[in-house]
């Protein structure tokens, strides 16, 4: 058995690279956001329970850190990063469960990992293009907030 994808190989790198949960009822969307609200269509991915929270200093999550942490050190001097995007999503069970956080805290101890994972990730890799957002869900819409990373 075989199957021919439809889309087209492109060898051109865009030198970017998402990093974000692997929680599937998102994944189209943050393929969309990445693809077509930020322009970048064949962006490196990064996608584990979490995302970015491996890179906020949790114990919980310490031996994932090292890994992310040699995966970004491998795209950066192989696929040339230049840019590094970080994305929670609103509801993650990796906060819940991992973390063990009841759902009034989950947003705002999100928000405070964008950042010191954009720490982490700077000083990992010595990029200063890394950017936050946070993945909303309503009743009609999935909308993507820019997170201040400071």
């Amino acid at each position: 058995m075989s199957y021919a994808s439809p889309f087209p190989y492109e060898a051109r790198r865009l030198h970017a690279a998402a990093i974000y949960c692997s929680d599937g009822r998102v994944g189209e969307h943050f393929d969309d956001f990445l693809q077509n609200s930020l322009d970048l269509p064949h962006y490196d991915r990064v996608a584990l329970p979490g995302g970015s929270a491996c890179l906020a200093g949790h114990p919980a999550a310490f031996v994932q850190q090292a890994s992310v942490a040699e995966e970004l050190r491998f795209l950066v001097e192989v696929h040339e990063l230049e840019r590094v995007v970080l994305i929670a999503h609103q509801g993650c069970g990796f906060y819940r469960a991992a973390l063990q956080l009841p759902d009034g805290l989950l947003e705002g101890q999100q928000r405070t990992d964008l950042a010191a994972a954009a720490r982490t990730v700077r000083q990992i890799t010595g990029l200063e293009d890394v950017e936050g957002w946070f993945l909303r869900v309503t009743d009609t819409a999935v909308t993507f907030e820019s997170v201040p990373l400071v």
